[in-house]
């Protein structure tokens, strides 16, 4: 299990998405030289409360999917399944921050500066499709293997 390659894929969006929930997505600079830090969880300004659930919730869900996806190594197929939804969700979450963006930059009446962390779930996007096609090779040896039975 742990000595193919596409684990060492999937453990490593895992490790992407894990580390993108806890670290800022961006910055909001308000008209008063204030500084608002945007987390995947929300964004705190004064003594409201933004949520942004919805861009943590895409990002826990595509964890537990990619740490499923581990485990699931005796059905390659439902395997590449789940990694091609995790690779959708993902899309999904920049298609959710976008729109957080277009809301919160007119509530907030800020600019937005964007941080570094926004582009791990984009390699997470990449190791997701690396891992589909190493459990695709895996299967297609697999089916040639029983064929010469």
């Amino acid at each position: 299990m742990i000595q193919r390659i596409q684990t060492i894929y999937l453990l490593l969006v895992a490790a992407l998405l894990i580390s993108s929930m806890c670290l800022p997505v961006g910055y909001f600079m308000g008209p008063d030289a204030a500084l608002y830090t945007l987390k995947p969880l929300g964004i705190q300004v004064g003594e409201v409360f933004n949520s942004t659930w919805g861009m943590f919730g895409i990002l826990l869900l595509s964890t537990i999917i990619a740490l499923c996806s581990v485990f699931l190594f005796k059905n390659r197929m439902l395997q590449i399944r789940m990694s091609i939804f995790n690779t959708i969700l993902l899309v999904g979450y920049y298609l959710t921050f976008l729109a957080f963006i277009y809301v919160l930059k007119d509530d907030l009446d800020a600019s937005y500066r964007l941080a570094w962390s926004l582009c791990l779930p984009l390699v997470a996007i990449i190791f997701n499709i690396l891992a589909i096609r190493a459990i695709g090779r895996d299967e297609v040896m697999v089916r040639t293997a029983d064929r010469l039975r």
